[in-house]
């Protein structure tokens, strides 16, 4: 009886240890359908597509750029990429998530975007929280 007891507590110990909210319906990489919503994309505050990396991006190109940061986050296992394709031929990006870690209440992830706009990649790394509602923001 004991042993039962031991056991049950390691296992309901153990499942504490996992993440909530990653990798519901991830398909390889990040093979979610349909179109982010504007709330959950509001709350990314723009990305890391938003910096840098997203000069020169028309500004459909920088939303389906942060829709696979959200995607990346929300579904994708880590390391498998999401990748995203502008609207003029040679602009696209892809961005990988690591694992995710728990702070506090919430999940995280650490994830890289590199943008290609005709020539070599250009890459940014950020770390995002996800929310209760389900949105994600980029921690500064």
């Amino acid at each position: 009886m004991n042993v039962r007891l031991v056991l049950v507590a390691g296992s309901l110990m153990l499942a504490g240890c996992g993440t909530t909210g990653m990798g519901r319906g991830a398909t390889g990489g990040g093979g979610q359908s349909g179109p982010v919503s504007s709330t959950v994309i509001s709350a990314m505050g723009g990305g890391l597509v938003s910096g840098s990396i997203g000069s020169g991006l028309s500004g459909s190109e920088r939303r389906s750029g942060l829709e696979a940061e959200y995607k990346a986050l929300e579904y994708t296992p880590s390391g498998q990429p999401v990748v995203w394709r502008g609207s003029q031929s040679g602009r696209y990006g892809e961005v990988v998530a690591a694992q995710p870690y728990r702070v506090g209440s919430q999940d995280c992830r650490q994830y890289t975007h590199t943008v290609y706009a005709g020539g070599a990649g250009v890459s940014a790394r950020g770390t995002a929280c996800r929310n209760a509602d389900g949105s994600w923001t980029p921690l500064t």
